[in-house]
C-alpha cells in the first residue's frame, strides 16, 4: 500500500521547535525524493524543503534556511521516514504542512531546486503547525 502519513504538528510559541515526521510506506518511494510543502491560511501551497532518495542532497526555501533541517531514514526496506526539524519558529511559519513524494532526476533528487506541487505525485493528509507570539 502506498501511503504518506505525517505527524508531529502542534501549537508552539515563537522561538520554539517542532519535529515533523512523515512515514512513506511502499516501495515506490524508495527511489523518489521526499519533500515538505506548506500552505498558510488563505495562501497557495509552497515549497519548504526536499531530500534526495538516498539523503545525500537537501534543499530549502530561503525563508526556512538555517532554521529547518530535513533528514531521511531509509533503513526499512519498504518504509522511508522523512523528518523536518523546525527551530526558531516564527508566526509566519503557521501553516498546514504536507509531505510529498516527487518525481526524480537521474540522481534521485528533485527535478527543480524550487519545486512546484505539480512536481510531486503523492501527498500526505497534512499536519497543522501553529506558532503564536
Amino acid at each position: 500500500q502506498v501511503q504518506l502519513l505525517e505527524s508531529g504538528g502542534g501549537l508552539v510559541q515563537t522561538g520554539g521547535s517542532l519535529r515533523l515526521s512523515c512515514a512513506a510506506s511502499g516501495r515506490t518511494f524508495m527511489m523518489r525524493p521526499l519533500a515538505w510543502f506548506r500552505q498558510p491560511p488563505g495562501k497557495e501551497r509552497e515549497f519548504v524543503s526536499a531530500i534526495s532518495s538516498i539523503g545525500d542532497l537537501t534543499y530549502y526555501a530561503d525563508s526556512v534556511k538555517s532554521r529547518f533541517a530535513i533528514s531521511r531514514d531509509n533503513t526499512e526496506n519498504t518504509k522511508n521516514i522523512v523528518y523536518l526539524q523546525m527551530n526558531r519558529l516564527k508566526p509566519e511559519d503557521t501553516a498546514a504542512y504536507y509531505c510529498a513524494a516527487c518525481r526524480a532526476d537521474v540522481r534521485g533528487s528533485i527535478t527543480s531546486t524550487d519545486p512546484d506541487p505539480a512536481d510531486c505525485d503523492y501527498w500526505g493528509q497534512g499536519t497543522q503547525v501553529t506558532v503564536f507570539s
